[in-house]
């Protein structure tokens, strides 16, 4: 019975609102079944039967191929019924599909309304019951006495409005649950009218219906709003800078400088991601590319060198020119992976936390390239390198396919490979990974060999886009930006959570925010200020992510 003056609808009056539409669409439901039952369910059902056939190795070869025969002739039947009833049955489900166009939303219009209407009086029936439990309280309090059982009534008060609110959410939840179960109807309907085929505007509208249903601030918050926060800081900036710089930010000529910017760095936040997802991480990144840069330089340099390396001055000019970049680029690659492979050792056979192998390695690595060239810089690599290895098509960075194809490459390995389920495994439960048979020593010491490769692609590339000047300075810093991209992106540092796609993001935020501050002329420090409290908000969100979980 509806409540006077309301629009709720009781179980029994919505009930009886759907039963037409379940009845009429049912009627031509049944016909529909009649028609499948020799033709579509038994096509379905033989070719279940020939694809269990052909994994059965219960029977020989000759059985196989008898049975197989004899269900393609069966098939040959079922195929003919089902073309044959073929136009009577889509007449059927337009039919269907016509009555419930016409019929079903009225049904959920008053389901709707009743739901809206549910939910004023769960929220006028919690402010009722708090003012009652208020006022039971002020007077059970002004009769005592004992300091005692004050303190037990306000404890027992402070309860009885928990469970008012408990009710209300409870109350709330079930009319949610209500109005989506009406929503849900109509498309179970046409889930057995066309056996489970939706149109794309059908799936899309059952997406967002989920997505709604779905839908909780606090989780939504916690996930996005860091990048919400970061949004409206570029959309300042792009209003700023015109103002203060008389130039607009946000242009198709800064848009690629940006991704040109970000494409090395994007390998070698590829590579310390992978360390995060082991609960790792890596300091010595800005070492590597100082060194990688270095020896890159080196090997590219335009005449001969002018800078030694334990005394000794290299020349490289006899070789051809590609033989010369990819020889930088092997170079460059077994370099750092050395450098991380030793690090990957002594973290997974000793138990040693990666800060510590790490940072031997930054240090270590600072002080041979240091001492070694002591500490100059090598020029200029040979002019005609950078056009043939990252051309420009207009005003197209060619570098930024590189960073595409690191990103393709590194995705496939995370999610395609035994090597990348195991990555996971390892970094979310190294106990329960080793006892279900993965070694954790090799993932391990494999995450940080992955990171060195790709550090010195990252270091080879940086090399070509600025033409030498390597040092062993270069890249300082650099590690930051790089943990920073990936713990942004959502990597977290607990270990087995995060995807490729978040470190992409990571990187060009931070990139972008970069070029920002600097076309808006704020100091070099004061930006680290601005990642310093991105990292820090960013690692918060994570830790109440994982907190929540727990």
């Amino acid at each position: 019975m509806v409540a006077e003056n309301t629009k709720i609808l009781t179980a029994e009056q919505e009930a009886k609102l759907l039963q037409p539409i379940d009845e009429a669409v049912g009627a031509i439901q049944a016909k529909i079944n009649e028609l499948r039952a020799d033709g579509t369910d038994k096509v379905v059902e033989i070719q279940s039967i020939l694809d269990n056939l052909k994994r059965d190795k219960i029977y020989t070869a000759q059985e196989k191929a008898a049975r197989t025969q004899e269900l393609q002739a069966q098939l040959a039947k079922a195929k003919e019924v089902e073309a044959k009833n073929k136009d009577e049955v889509s007449k059927l489900i337009a039919q269907a599909e016509s009555y419930l166009k016409a019929n079903y939303q009225g049904y959920y219009q008053a389901v709707t309304e009743s739901c809206k209407a549910e939910k004023v009086q769960a929220e006028e029936n919690y402010k009722a019951a708090v003012a009652a439990l208020e006022q039971e309280h002020q007077a059970t309090v002004s009769k005592l006495t004992d300091a005692g059982e004050v303190k037990d009534e306000k404890y027992v008060h402070k309860n009885r409005l928990f469970d008012a609110k408990m009710k209300r959410a409870k109350d709330l939840q079930e009319i949610k649950d209500r109005q989506h179960a009406a929503f849900d109807h109509r498309y179970h309907l046409i889930d057995l009218l066309r056996m489970s085929k939706f149109t794309f505007g059908e799936t899309m509208a059952q997406k967002w219906e989920s997505y709604k249903y779905t839908f909780n601030r606090r989780d939504f918050l916690l996930k996005n709003g860091l990048y919400i926060a970061i949004i409206i800081i570029f959309i300042a900036l792009c209003i700023i800078t015109p103002v203060v710089k008389n130039m607009p930010l946000l242009t198709v000529n800064n848009v690629l400088n940006i991704l040109q910017q970000a494409s090395p760095r994007m390998f070698l936040a590829l590579g310390v991601a992978g360390l995060i997802l082991l609960a790792g991480t890596d300091l010595s990144i800005g070492r590597m590319v100082g060194m990688g840069m270095t020896a890159a330089t080196i090997v590219m340099h335009q005449g001969i060198n002018t800078g030694s390396v334990f005394g000794h001055i290299f020349d490289f000019t006899g070789v051809p020119v590609i033989g010369r970049v990819f020889l930088a680029l092997v170079v460059c690659v077994v370099l750092c992976t050395i450098f991380t492979t030793i690090a990957g050792f002594f973290t997974a056979k000793f138990k040693m936390h990666p800060f510590i192998s790490t940072m031997a390695n930054m240090l270590v690595i600072f002080g041979l390239v240091t001492y070694s060239t002591k500490g100059v810089s090598f020029g200029a690599i040979d002019t005609t390198i950078p056009s043939m290895i990252i051309p420009r098509f207009g005003s197209f960075p060619t570098i930024i396919l590189w960073a595409v194809a690191a990103v393709i490459v590194v995705w496939f390995i995370w999610n395609k490979t035994t090597f990348g389920k195991n990555l996971y495994a390892v970094g979310g439960n190294p106990e329960a990974a080793a006892v279900s048979g993965i070694s954790v020593f090799w993932v391990t010491v494999g995450a940080f060999i992955m990171a060195g490769v790709l550090y010195g692609f990252g270091a080879w590339l940086e090399c070509l886009r600025m033409t030498g000047s390597g040092s062993a300075a270069y890249g300082q810093g650099w590690e930051m930006d790089a943990i920073a991209a990936c713990v942004v992106g959502g990597i977290s540092f607990t270990g087995g959570i995060g995807k490729i796609s978040g470190c992409v993001v990571g990187v060009f935020i931070f990139t972008a925010l970069t070029y920002s501050l600097t076309t808006l002329g704020i100091d070099t420090n004061l930006q680290f200020v601005f990642s310093g409290i991105i990292i820090l908000v960013a690692v918060m969100l994570d830790c109440l992510k994982y907190v929540q979980k727990k």
